[in-house]
């Protein structure tokens, strides 16, 4: 795999995994004003981002576990802090919304 085809899929990852994150902070920012439906529309949207990241993701394990050569760069680590950071961030997403909604029902 040369450089350049890595540089490409790390930024495929910040790309998608970027994206995602944007939707996450909407959905928080749609479950502080009680709009629940609109914040698991953001979630979904951020699950459709994550999947486009995890693709990526993937396709870079599938080359390294048939013997092509891939060589870690900063930027492919970089790349993958942004996927996991955001993969965890929608998790405790998905924990607050059930938690604002216990509230609200009280």
């Amino acid at each position: 795999m040369t450089e350049e085809e890595l540089q490409l899929a790390a930024f495929e990852i910040i790309l998608h995994s970027g994206t995602a994150r944007t939707s996450v902070h909407e959905a928080f920012a749609a479950m502080k004003e009680g709009k629940y439906d609109e914040a698991r529309e953001k979630l979904d949207a951020a699950d459709a981002e994550l999947l486009e990241a995890h693709h990526a993701q993937t396709d870079l394990l599938q080359k390294y576990a048939s013997g092509t050569e891939v060589k870690i760069e900063i930027i492919m680590v970089h790349a993958q802090d942004h996927l996991m950071t955001t993969m965890t961030l929608k998790e405790v997403a998905l924990e607050m919304i059930t938690l604002y909604q216990r509230l609200d029902e009280k």
